[in-house]
Formats: structure tokens, sequence, C-alpha cells
């Protein structure tokens, strides 16, 4: 348990921050789900609803980077993937 004062704030804040990247960890994987769950399917106006969602999750990816929840690296491999598979 933290002693200090300083400590207790520093545990407040990183339990905020916490739960803000949870929050954007479960909205970029929620889209990159439904995205592939979509493609997947054979009918051809399927795939044309995913590519019009590629874009909403091609945001929530980068904005997850830029925020640290995942690195920059991994959020290109998602939005590679992504793309990959409604082609």
């Amino acid at each position: 348990m933290p002693i200090t004062q300083s400590a207790k704030k520093a545990i407040r804040g990183s339990l905020r921050k916490k739960a803000l990247n949870d929050q954007r960890k479960k909205a970029m994987k929620e889209i990159i789900k439904k995205i592939e769950k979509i493609a997947k399917s054979n009918v051809q106006s399927d795939k044309d609803e995913a590519r019009k969602m590629l874009s909403g999750a091609f945001q929530v990816i980068d904005k997850a980077a830029k925020r640290g929840v995942i690195k920059k690296n991994n959020a290109a491999n998602k939005k590679s993937r992504l793309s990959k598979l409604t082609k």
C-alpha cells in the first residue's frame, strides 16, 4: 500500500489512465472483430460494407497507437491485415 501522499495520487492517476487505455483497446478489438466477421462472409455487399468500415477502424487503431496503448508496428500490422482481408 502507498504511504506517501504522492504515491496515493500516482495510483489514482494510473487507475484513470488504465481505464481509458482499456476503453481504447476494447473499442479497437470490437471494430476489428466486426470487420473480420463481415469480410469473411462470401456476399459481395458485405465486403463493400466492410470496406466502408475500414476508415473508422484505421482511425481507432491510429488513435490507440498515438496514445501508446499499442505500438506503432502493431498498429501497422493490424491495418495491413484488415485491408488485405477486405480486398
